[in-house]
């Protein structure tokens, strides 16, 4: 079945199903943004264990998905991973400690006569929460505004400064995404607060902090979309055995119109996101604005992906040499390689299916104190 397929037709598979991944683990975050409103939403001892028990029961969906996610993008896309994975390894070294500091967390925040103290794994998670959101939407931004790397006719890539990622940072439209993803962890979890916690005085604060996040979330994104849609993109021609690559105006807004489908994607996810937020706040017993915003929120960041991907795009472009920037057909694994994780990637549904499964035996019902008390384990 997969043998018949030509080459770019695999790399365009395995791009989608990297932007799934991608996307998936970008709604999966609003674990993240639960542990940055610990102590804004939980104002007691007991409010706050129902918040990290709440999330401790979904942290281990997130840190699968991201290592599923880079774990895909290493099998068809491994230019890219030894690129940045191999350059800009300080971000991306920052971005795993702070991920096992979540998992050391959870794991050992309520253990008796721990020697750090509940308070200190709080911390923790707090810094997961920020640190983790905004280097991930950085990273992710490098995708449409480069890096500073070299290949060389081996394939061998080299770090042009000595930052190796930091200085993604210093670029305003890689850190608008950054701060848009942590507004947006913020939103989905207190919209999941409303939906897996039973306690009014939570469900108070939520919605109060619902709407100011909100709001700088949309003006965060907003800002950071138009930006993108105005600015000059990366293109290759497909024709020319050497695969020019040139700047182009406006060349996202010009991928956007030249993919109705993936438009009608992004459009679709942002209405969804606003809906969640919307009915959630004006509907007093309303609890499943969580999974409107969630669906909407992977679709459309899976836009995004395929925006950066697709139509003869660099999805990592370098402004050290714009010849070097790699693309989905110069970065990917062969054809063999592909085809054989082709048939591995058949597989995915009953994977999803199984978390789909494990998600609701956890969520028969909110989550109280008195279910807490009674519970053997506890975050």
């Amino acid at each position: 079945m997969f043998e018949s397929l030509s080459q770019l037709a695999l790399q365009q598979y395995w791009w989608v199903i990297v932007s799934l991944l991608g996307s998936i683990l970008v709604f999966l975050m609003f674990v993240q943004g639960g542990q940055t409103l610990i102590y804004a939403v939980g104002k007691t001892e007991e409010e706050r264990s129902l918040i990290v028990n709440s999330l401790g029961r979904k942290w281990e969906f997130t840190f699968t998905t991201l290592v599923t996610f880079g774990g895909a993008f290493f099998a068809s896309f491994p230019l890219f991973y030894s690129t940045s994975f191999g350059g800009a390894y300080w971000v991306w070294m920052l971005i795993l400690i702070c991920f096992v500091l979540q998992a050391v967390s959870y794991e050992f925040r309520s253990r008796p006569n721990n020697f750090l103290g509940q308070r200190i794994y709080e911390y923790f998670l707090l810094f997961n929460g920020i640190v983790g959101t905004v280097l991930v939407g950085t990273a992710v931004g490098t995708f449409f505004n480069g890096a500073v790397f070299s290949v060389s006719d081996m394939n061998l890539s080299r770090w042009e400064t000595p930052y190796h990622g930091l200085e993604a940072a210093l670029n305003p439209h890689n850190l608008l995404l950054g701060i848009s993803v942590f507004l947006l962890a913020r939103v989905l979890a207190l919209l999941y607060f409303l939906n897996n916690i039973d306690n009014e005085q939570i469900a108070t604060r939520s919605k109060i902090r619902l709407l100011r996040n909100a709001v700088a979330f949309v003006v965060c994104f907003v800002t950071f979309l138009v930006w993108l849609l105005i600015k000059d993109g990366f293109n290759y021609d497909p024709v020319t055995v050497t695969k020019t690559v040139n700047l182009e105006p406006y060349k996202y807004l010009h991928n956007l119109l030249a993919m109705p489908v993936v438009l009608v994607m992004l459009l679709a996810g942002i209405v969804l996101v606003l809906f969640g937020i919307i009915r959630s706040l004006i509907g007093s017993r309303f609890t499943r604005g969580i999974w409107y915003a969630g669906f909407g929120t992977v679709l459309a960041v899976l836009s995004l992906f395929l925006v950066a991907g697709f139509h003869h795009t660099c999805y990592y472009p370098s402004i050290y040499n714009i010849q070097d920037s790699l693309t989905i057909e110069n970065s990917s694994s062969s054809h063999y390689t592909l085809t054989a994780m082709s048939y591995v990637s058949l597989f995915v549904p009953f994977v999803i299916a199984y978390i789909a499964w494990a998600w609701r035996a956890m969520n028969k019902k909110q989550i109280t104190t008195e279910e807490l008390n009674e519970e053997s384990h506890k975050y």
